[in-house]
């Protein structure tokens, strides 16, 4: 029996697998952070596809927090109607679950998206003054950030809380905190970017009192049934960063605090990285972290092919593995997995006829 596709249970939700669409930024919402048809039509092919678990892209808690101009948002009325659009219609016509990933991009927020490449935005581009833990660039042309101050913490804290509530009123059955890749929470976690001389600075303790914060305060706000967890860069790829060690002391607070599960990815957080990249290349750091805390975890980056994702799962390496450019080439990935592995996967009524279990001399 399939490992990759059996279930698995978070707080009151139960998976159908362990197959997981991670979260992709689009970079292609209207001016004010709205999603619109493009999300109907991406979202919805993968709400289809056979995975038990799909995000929406980042979603960001204010127009500060933003990476790009035209990065999605949940901190407005508008915001949170055109997202209900999209995932009714994802929740009427697919069969995943559906999760959302709650960011700030802090001293990494005000920049041109990837595909136009990713720089910080000039003033005739309107650019905004980006926010951080400490006056420190993400890179050397980079812009510094305006230091945040405990006030500035306690309104972005705030921001957290609030899109926390439209996201449940949404109906989402699942949320994530964004604390890696560099974004804002990462910032504080990270040695290379805070370098605060207060209570949030300096020791990992100090480090983690503002994530674990807000990580608290989204817990509170968000209902006790739905699962909640953490993305986790394990490493920041650059001497004198984040270790595995740190990241486990992280997950091991988290886990007191009622988290239920950590997404474990790595870097984004200085230009200087240089990372190791390879099939699996972060499933060890995945696997470390579950052996260490106990606490469930997902796995992601360059998880290619069914056997692999299986051979993850029932080694006990991680509970889920998330993919990203590999859904985006093959929205029915987990439909061709099933396949491979001989095992059992949804399909809409609609489409039922294209399984090669119920008409296998089509294929």
């Amino acid at each position: 029996m399939s490992q990759l596709f059996s279930p698995f249970t978070l707080r009151s939700l139960t998976l159908e697998n362990r197959v997981v669409v991670s979260p992709m930024c689009q970079y292609i919402c209207n001016g004010d952070g709205q999603m619109h048809d493009w999300h109907l039509m991406h979202l919805g092919q993968l709400a289809m596809g056979g995975a038990g678990l799909l995000f929406t892209e980042a979603t960001h808690v204010s127009a500060v927090g933003r990476i790009s101009p035209r990065c999605a948002g949940l901190w407005n009325d508008a915001q949170e109607a055109a997202m209900k659009r999209v995932l009714d219609f994802c929740k009427a016509h697919g069969v995943a679950k559906t999760a959302i990933q709650l960011a700030h991009a802090g001293r990494k927020a005000s920049t041109r998206p990837p595909n136009q490449g990713g720089q910080p935005l000039t003033g005739a581009e309107g650019r905004w003054t980006a926010l951080g833990p400490s006056p420190i660039p993400y890179a050397p042309d980079w812009p510094n950030p305006e230091v945040l101050d405990r006030t500035g913490m306690n309104e972005i804290k705030a921001e957290f809380v609030a899109a926390t509530e439209r996201a449940a009123r949404l109906g989402l059955d699942l949320l994530e905190l964004h604390s890696g890749h560099g974004y804002l929470l990462h910032q504080f976690f990270s040695p290379l970017s805070n370098q605060r001389q207060d209570e949030y600075g300096g020791s990992l303790e100090k480090r983690l009192k503002y994530p674990l914060e807000v990580f608290d305060a989204v817990r509170s706000a968000w209902p006790a049934e739905r699962p909640l967890g953490v993305r986790i860069s394990a490493v920041d790829w650059v001497e004198g960063g984040t270790t595995l060690e740190d990241t486990i002391s992280y997950t091991a607070a988290l886990k007191e605090l009622g988290c239920d599960f950590v997404d474990i990815t790595s870097a984004g957080l200085d230009s200087r990285q240089r990372i190791s990249l390879g099939k699996g290349y972060q499933v060890p750091f995945a696997s470390a972290v579950k052996k260490a805390v106990n606490l469930p975890v997902m796995a992601v980056g360059m998880i290619i092919e069914p056997q692999q994702a299986e051979a993850i799962i029932a080694a006990g390496h991680a509970d889920f593995v998330m993919l990203a450019r590999g859904m985006m080439y093959n929205p029915r990935w987990a439909w061709h997995a099933a396949h491979e592995l001989d095992a059992e996967v949804a399909y809409p009524a609609q489409y039922a006829r294209c399984s090669p279990k119920r008409w296998p001399e089509a294929f």
